[in-house]
């Protein structure tokens, strides 16, 4: 397509958003002056933002952020930082530069969730001012009250909230910016297009959903202009292209987007879209009921009625083109926009989601803003008293998200308020009988288990959740009755193969429990646990050697494996290769810092090797964690008294024989008491 002129006479005359008929000009021509009266505006979309999202900051850590965040070993050290970039399984989800930074922020604030809702709620803030000045650029009428209904809508709530959707805002934030330099490039200025450029690249790597940025450009800029030079485009659509490719096998095969519930028809999926386009436009209108989960809708192009929603949003997109010379194209702009932001979402493309919802508040984030931007034009100019009025609007949603946000306050909030507003929801059910059973609250845990096995008796993972809960209290057997279930429904039995051969090492059926490690191995190669957990059988069984290999290819899977390390320790301790146990001990505390056994065992090897002065720091950190510990004690007073300082040695040996000898542990006593002996006549110990 030929590039446009320049020249302001080569513009026909078209309708503005509003509706009225305005002379089309270059996109610069139409900008208000950015320097002058900025920063009064801006900060007041910040405390906007602050005073909306303060509960926030108070909130804790939810859902996968412990895969994201607590749990994430990448986030720990440099090597962690190269595996971020350059291993595509090392993570959740191929998205570097969010866990950049993410890993920026485990090394400012550790796992303090204050630091990181405090970056995401700044994000936001960050996000609305850019939305502000690209309404201004584009002479948006109510840009700025568009800019505040975007900070304060509580749908934006998740996206804010919720530490994993870093993705969302940190991502909103260099789409927003990149938006912003092409609109300064479509007007000539050459260095604005190497930053849009590179600007989008870093959008795409904090998450590819905003691939459609170039779409959004291309109707905007049409909208403006009625014609747009598309190859200065063509990047933009080619990296989008590519990286929306590259997102879409990583879900597949990384995530798990494959099996039945993503086995949907072309003709289901046009239905799934046109439902979803009307949900979100529903939810920007009004956000009653929101729900961290939303029930995933039965798909039937058998039922007729669910052929409207498709329909409707065809019609919708009709009628705008048939009456864009009498009110303008911005309307049908506006409409085109919003389904091209949300194309990634619509049901197309396989995405982990779809297991258990076709929608998500955080999947509107940045695709509610062309509706807001029409509203907000709608409103300015059609309205009488539209600054009251917009107050009025703005105030009422910032209320709702402050109370929105209320309930991300911590897991067991999230899940019993979705339980809440859907009692039917098995994935509730589900996450709230993990976060039960992870805090020690077993039986109900179970409860919440069966319930969700009424609601879907053939979910496997329930099965297999309710067998673990079951072991947890001790109930073996009947554990063992739900895994063999759930080993019978369809799905990825691995998970289901290595718990099952934990309960049967647990009964002492050390072979079956191997047979069935083996098993999880071979449905899933790259799974670690079961490699290791069949090191732990083998070793017990005195196979030190297949011991040693297990460990070994656990931890080429999982470099950050802690058992791993230090059961590997201990294997390679017993075969007489203690410098390796130190190294292996060392890196297992590299990750669990706070582990009294591991401290223990590390002293123990270095006291082996004669690093005293190392070895009496470990046992004092294991002793710290665990005090009163008699063969730390023990452990320490050897140490002391192998360094000489004898007086300490025999203090801390008369103590562990105090303890040995109250917990009734006769053996140990007897040992301590010979040793203790040696002590006080300054003896050296063999």
């Amino acid at each position: 397509m030929a590039r446009p002129t320049r020249s302001s006479t080569n513009h026909r005359s078209r309708a503005a958003p509003d509706g009225r008929r305005r002379e089309a000009a270059p996109v610069a021509a139409c900008r208000p002056a950015v320097a002058g009266g900025s920063a009064a505006p801006a900060l007041a979309l910040v405390l906007l933002v602050v005073a909306t999202y303060l509960p926030a900051l108070r909130a804790g850590f939810i859902w996968d952020d412990d895969a994201y965040v607590t749990a994430n070993a990448t986030l720990r050290s440099f090597d962690g930082l190269r595996r971020i970039w350059l291993e595509p399984g090392a993570v959740p989800q191929h998205y570097p530069l969010t866990f950049t930074s993410l890993w920026l922020d485990y090394h400012l604030w550790g796992l303090h969730p204050l630091g990181y809702h405090l970056v995401n709620v700044l994000l936001h803030a960050a996000n609305a001012i850019l939305v502000w000045l690209v309404g201004r650029r584009l002479a948006l009428p109510g840009a700025w009250f568009a800019a505040a209904v975007f900070a304060v809508h509580p749908v934006q709530v998740e996206s804010v909230a919720w530490v994993t959707e870093r993705k969302n805002v940190l991502s909103g934030a260099l789409y927003l910016a990149a938006f912003l330099a092409y609109l300064r490039a479509a007007d000539g200025a050459r260095v604005a297009y190497g930053l849009a450029l590179g600007l989008f690249v870093g959008a795409l790597l904090a998450k590819t959903v905003t691939c459609t940025l170039p779409a959004m450009l291309l109707l905007v800029l049409w909208w403006k202009r009625e014609r747009v030079d598309v190859t200065r485009l063509l990047p933009f659509f080619a990296l989008g292209v590519a990286s929306g490719l590259v997102t879409t096998w990583m879900e597949t095969h990384h995530v798990g987007a494959t099996g039945e519930l993503w086995s949907l028809s072309l003709l289901e999926r046009c239905l799934v879209a046109g439902r979803v386009l009307w949900f979100y436009a529903a939810k920007l209108v009004w956000p009653y009921p929101l729900a961290f989960i939303y029930a995933r809708w039965h798909v039937d192009a058998a039922v007729w009625w669910q052929y409207l929603f498709p329909l409707a949003a065809a019609g919708v997109v009709a009628a705008l083109y048939v009456v864009r010379r009498r009110f303008g194209s911005g309307p049908l702009v506006a409409v085109l926009c919003y389904a091209a932001t949300l194309a990634p979402a619509l049901g197309f493309i396989n995405v982990y989601p779809m297991r258990y919802s076709f929608v998500a508040d955080h999947f509107q984030y940045l695709a509610g803003l062309p509706l807001i931007a029409l509203a907000a034009a709608a409103g300015a100019t059609r309205l009488p008293r539209p600054r009251e009025l917009g107050g009025a609007v703005v105030i009422a949603l910032g209320i709702l998200a402050w109370r929105q946000t209320l309930v991300y306050r911590d897991a067991e909030t999230v899940w019993r308020d979705t339980l809440a507003k859907d009692p039917d929801s098995s994935m509730a059910h589900i996450n709230l009988g993990l976060l039960l059973s992870d805090s020690g609250r077993g039986p109900e845990a179970i409860g919440h288990f069966r319930e969700a096995l009424r609601i879907d008796p053939q979910d496997g993972e329930a099965h297999d959740d309710l067998g673990n809960a079951l072991a947890a209290q001790g109930k073996i057997d009947e554990a063992i009755a739900e895994y063999g279930t759930a080993l019978g429904m369809k799905g990825d039995h691995a998970l289901v193969h290595n718990n099952l051969g934990n309960a049967l090492a647990t009964r002492g059926r050390l072979a079956d429990a191997a047979a069935h490690y083996r098993e999880a191995i071979r449905e899933r190669p790259r799974y670690a646990e079961p490699h290791s957990n069949l090191g732990n059988v083998l070793a017990a069984t005195e196979r030190l050697s297949e011991a040693t290999a297990e460990y070994q290819a656990a931890l080429r899977l999982d470099p950050d494996y802690t058992d791993a390390h230090a059961n590997l320790a201990t294997v390679l301790a017993s075969q007489g290769d203690v410098d390796g146990a130190i190294l292996h001990y060392q890196a297992a505390l590299a990750s669990r810092p706070h582990s009294a056994q591991i401290h223990f065992e590390l002293a123990t090897a270095l006291a082996a090797r004669a690093r005293t002065a190392e070895a009496i720091t470990h046992y004092r950190e294991a002793l710290r964690l665990r005090p009163d510990w008699p063969q730390a004690l023990d452990g320490l007073a050897a140490s002391h008294a192998a360094a000489g300082q004898w007086d300490a040695a025999v203090a801390t040996a008369e103590r562990a024989l105090q303890v040995a000898t109250a917990t009734g542990d006769s053996d140990a006593a007897a040992a301590i008491r010979e040793r203790l002996a040696r002590y006080r006549a300054r003896g050296v110990e063999p």
